[in-house]
């Protein structure tokens, strides 16, 4: 294992877990290190890394918090905890509202998890995030699809049909480009086959 290793782990065991404790014992800035670590475990490993993350946040206030919560999200999502996971997103956004200028993809991922599930009582503040954010969308096209995705399926639980085919059409046309514009990195940002679920949804919205 390389020596900047040891706090990326994708597998946590009796062999590595100490090896880690011992290295993060030794470290000056153990928050940073504790949530590189559980960003690396959220999907394989979810309770272990949300452990990880209760001790970065037993460490103080850092600059990397919002997406401690974001990470911690994607934890609670693993387990399936999905209430959890949106508490995790709002304290993100919050913490985003404080200090502006370390920005993270909470907004997409609340809005897009409001959605997806149906919490018709947080529909409201889903819209009013991507309106705050809708700069933010521009960047990429995965971007562009994710803040068009959340609005049409609100929308359509809305009761607004013509409002969400719109919204669905500029999204299905954002996950179509296969060049982000970007002249050396043309694949990055990119809306890739982890979404194929959501345009399906989208392309049944828009037919309908």
């Amino acid at each position: 294992m390389a020596s900047d290793d040891w706090f990326r782990n994708n597998d946590w065991n009796s062999d590595i877990e100490p090896h880690f404790f011992e290295k993060l014992h030794r470290a000056r800035d153990k928050a940073q290190y504790l949530r590189i670590q559980a960003g690396y475990l959220v999907k394989g490993h979810p309770k272990t890394a949300l452990a990880l993350l209760d001790k970065y946040f037993e460490l103080g206030d850092h600059f990397d918090r919002a997406q401690a919560f974001v990470d911690q999200s994607d934890g609670y999502l693993s387990l399936g905890e999905r209430r959890d996971a949106i508490h995790s997103l709002q304290k993100a956004l919050e913490r985003e509202r404080e200090f502006p200028s370390v920005r993270t993809q909470a907004w997409s991922r609340y809005a897009v998890l409001v959605a997806t599930e149906c919490y018709s009582e947080l529909y409201a503040d889903a819209l009013r995030v991507l309106e705050e954010r809708k700069p933010d969308a521009t960047s990429f096209p995965v971007d562009e699809f994710l803040w068009n995705a959340a609005y049409a399926l609100i929308r359509e639980a809305q009761g607004q049909g013509r409002s969400a085919k719109e919204f669905a059409s500029r999204a299905l046309e954002s996950a179509e480009l296969a060049n982000s514009g970007f002249r050396y990195h043309p694949k990055v940002g990119l809306v890739g086959p982890q979404y194929d679920s959501l345009k399906a949804r989208l392309e049944r919205l828009f037919s309908e």
